[in-house]
């Protein structure tokens, strides 16, 4: 068996050729990345050594050992005020250590047989340096919470896939792909915890410093048309600021445009006696027949991560302006090669089903315009799916500037878009995915 302490070496050894021994002031910017990444394994591989550590300390800290409890000896309440304290990590830290280490420890059966641990591919995932901890403990937290309900065969394929999708997210980005995970694992859980957080809504204004400080917390349904005509209002003001002279642009921050965009829907409503919506603000969607029809299993809105029940979209088609999925009808001309320059509505909503928003930074759709991956007037590109992608401004003109590529793998909306680093970036050039496929599972 391996040594835990294998990988901590290598990695140390990875790190002294990188440059970590040199001061950093004396590094340059592709060698401060390549020390950045060496460090990151480095403490990925300590924290894979000392989960299991972790997960003894909390077996030897059990609330039924009373006194002689390890960690009540030691004087500490609980294992992990005692880790937290020992290592200077939070006592939330401290939790995700425990629980990554009981999850991939392996176990021995009452015959004695040695069993492989209950999350046997974040316990690859972690080993080899690959998922940190805050991954894989959200990973084992959403495993445990379907283990009864989801067949063991597909929890066991989700495990595999969600290991090769996590490394590498956003905190933000593998919410969203944990999100989507579990309604696709379990859709008919999707339902009552939509009407748990529909119970919890709430929406507070006070008066604070000469300010009004508005806190609210709002379910999807609730939501969803704040969102999306707040990101109507200023994502229109962002692709004016594109192509506006500099002493015309724009000046305010997205969250100023955001609370002016709010204002300015309020002055609509005060002066209007019918409902008021916002300019070009569309609530979008994303179901599939099946789940339209019977009202059961999940839908997606664009720009917003959570799922919702399918019986849900009736109310809200009800009472908002919504526009459901439907690609490729025989109404709609998907692909237009060279006949037009300009990307359809149509074309639009359907690489939004592939892409989910920026297929860099994910900014919702609404801040997104399509673009041209073989450009119209340089590359002759066409005006079809898979020469477009949706980018915001900025992701734009940086992916040009730095010169990254963009691929698109297969076709419609079940196409898989890469972005490729330039070499000073990635010498190797590997691709790296990105948009609405991060996101999702292969079945």
């Amino acid at each position: 068996m391996t040594s835990p302490l294998a990988g901590i070496a290598q990695a140390l050894e990875a790190l002294a050729l990188a440059g970590g021994d040199r001061m950093p002031s004396a590094l340059t910017p592709s060698e401060l990345i390549e020390v950045t990444n060496a460090f990151g394994s480095l403490k990925r591989h300590v924290d894979a050594a000392y989960a299991g550590v972790a997960a003894e300390v909390a077996r030897q800290s059990r609330a039924e050992l009373g006194r002689d409890s390890l960690a009540k000896r030691q004087g500490f309440g609980s294992p992990a005020v005692l880790i937290s304290t020992t290592t200077g990590t939070s006592v939330g830290e401290s939790v995700r250590m425990i629980q990554v280490g009981e999850a991939t420890a392996p176990r021995i059966a009452l015959s004695g047989e040695q069993l492989p641990a209950r999350c046997p591919h974040v316990a690859a995932a972690v080993s080899a340096g690959r998922m940190g901890m805050t991954a894989a403990a959200s990973i084992v937290t959403m495993l445990t919470k379907l283990a009864l309900r989801v067949d063991s065969v597909r929890l066991d394929d989700a495990e595999r896939q969600m290991c090769d999708l996590a490394p590498g997210l956003r905190p933000d980005e593998l919410v969203k792909l944990l999100a989507r995970v579990e309604a696709h694992l379990d859709p008919d859980g999707v339902a009552p915890r939509h009407e748990e957080l529909r119970g919890a809504r709430t929406l507070v204004i006070q008066e604070r410093d000469g300010m009004l400080v508005i806190s609210a917390k709002l379910d999807v349904e609730t939501g969803a048309p704040v969102k999306a005509a707040i990101e109507s209002l200023v994502g229109a003001t962002l692709r004016r600021n594109e192509h506006a002279p500099d002493d015309d642009r724009d000046v305010r921050s997205v969250k100023q445009m955001s609370a002016d965009a709010l204002a300015d829907i309020c002055r609509h409503a005060i002066g209007c006696d019918e409902v008021p919506t916002a300019p070009s603000a569309t609530v979008v969607i994303r179901m599939d027949l099946a789940s339209l029809e019977s009202g059961l299993g999940a839908a997606t809105i664009d720009g917003i991560a959570q799922p919702v029940p399918a019986g849900m979209i009736r109310r809200l088609a009800a009472d908002q302006q919504v526009i459901p999925c439907v690609l490729g009808g025989e109404s709609e001309i998907l692909d237009w090669g060279r006949s037009r320059r300009l990307f359809t509505t149509a074309q639009k909503l359907a690489i939004v089903e592939r892409d989910g928003g920026c297929i860099d930074c994910g900014a919702p759709p609404a801040w997104c315009h399509v673009h041209h991956i073989s450009w119209w007037n340089r590359d002759g590109g066409a005006t079809d799916l898979r020469n477009g992608v949706l980018l915001c401004t900025g992701c734009h003109h940086r992916l040009h500037a730095d010169g990254w590529e963009i691929i698109v793998d297969g076709m419609g909306v079940d196409g898989r878009v890469h972005l490729v680093p330039p070499p000073w970036i990635d010498p190797q050039r590997r691709p790296r995915l990105a948009g609405q496929a991060r996101y999702r599972l292969t079945a």
